[in-house]
């Protein structure tokens, strides 16, 4: 069962949307059916398995790619070019390494044509505060951790102001202590600043741990099963993740991709090696 948004208004509207590809073995259906709302200040997660259309539906929600059916609206407009109102942000954070750290935030506003940088320079050095990463301003992407690097990502993507900011799998390549940090950053950067936020991950507990709402993926072609709501109080910490209630809302989820046959046990009985 799909559940409409509960928030006053949508910052997101997809109806009915499907997206095939052209392939030399055929058709592929990559996106079936799906319909889905953000609403205003809504953190959205998207989980699912490999090839799902995760990252295809985010594409179709910033005028990245076109649905081949369905309509998308995003603040109230229709999506038919790439969409100037959001923030991208990618498993790969793509600095420019020839540019320091406040220089790579501030090139959103360059692209974009916003203005002077000098006008943005203050709002790109509070934000690089509030992911500590005050006094880094100057360095240069090869001086910093994979952590580091996807904070300034996270920056970039906010220095224009967007009301909403859709990341792809953004921490997808850290390690388990820095994803733990990362999920701590994102979360007081949500409470500081009011934004709608569409996040793709295959992690179910990191998503639990963000969201208000979880949509749940099914395998190509990719249609939503079930958009579970997480009835979790906020701030989070990171030891919520070792209660009652946030296991069993795991542990839910893993049963609804359960149903789906996507995690499976393999293992047989073992050979009788005792020559019995």
């Amino acid at each position: 069962m799909v559940t409409p948004s509960t928030y006053s208004s949508n910052s997101v509207d997809v109806q009915s949307v499907t997206k095939t590809y052209q392939s030399r073995i055929g058709e592929i259906v990559a996106v079936g059916d799906v319909s889905f709302a953000i609403g205003k200040g809504e953190f959205l997660a998207l989980v699912g398995p490999s090839g799902c259309g995760k990252t295809t539906l985010l594409n179709i929600v910033a005028g990245l790619t076109s649905p081949s059916s369905g309509t998308v609206q995003v603040m109230g407009q229709a999506v038919t070019r790439p969409v100037t109102e959001v923030g991208i942000v990618f498993q790969d954070p793509l600095l420019l390494a020839w540019r320091s750290v406040l220089k790579n935030v501030l090139l959103q506003v360059e692209v974009r044509k916003l203005g002077a940088a000098e006008e943005y320079d203050a709002r790109a050095r509070d934000l690089l505060k509030r992911v500590g990463l005050a006094g880094f301003e100057e360095s240069l992407p090869r001086e910093l951790s994979g952590g580091m690097k996807q904070r300034v990502s996270i920056c970039r993507a906010l220095v224009h102001d967007p009301p909403l900011l859709l990341m792809d799998e953004p921490f997808g390549a850290l390690d388990a202590m820095t994803r733990d940090q990362m999920k701590l950053d994102l979360q007081n950067i949500m409470q500081l600043q009011s934004k709608s936020i569409a996040f793709v991950t295959h992690s179910i507990t990191e998503a639990v741990f963000l969201a208000d709402r979880v949509a749940v993926m099914s395998p190509r072609p990719g249609e939503i099963q079930e958009i579970v709501e997480i009835d979790i109080d906020r701030p989070r910490r990171l030891e919520i993740e070792e209660t009652r209630k946030f296991n069993e809302i795991v542990g839910y989820i893993r049963r609804l991709f359960e149903e789906m046959g996507i995690f499976s046990d393999h293992l047989t009985e073992l050979p009788d090696s005792s020559g019995g």
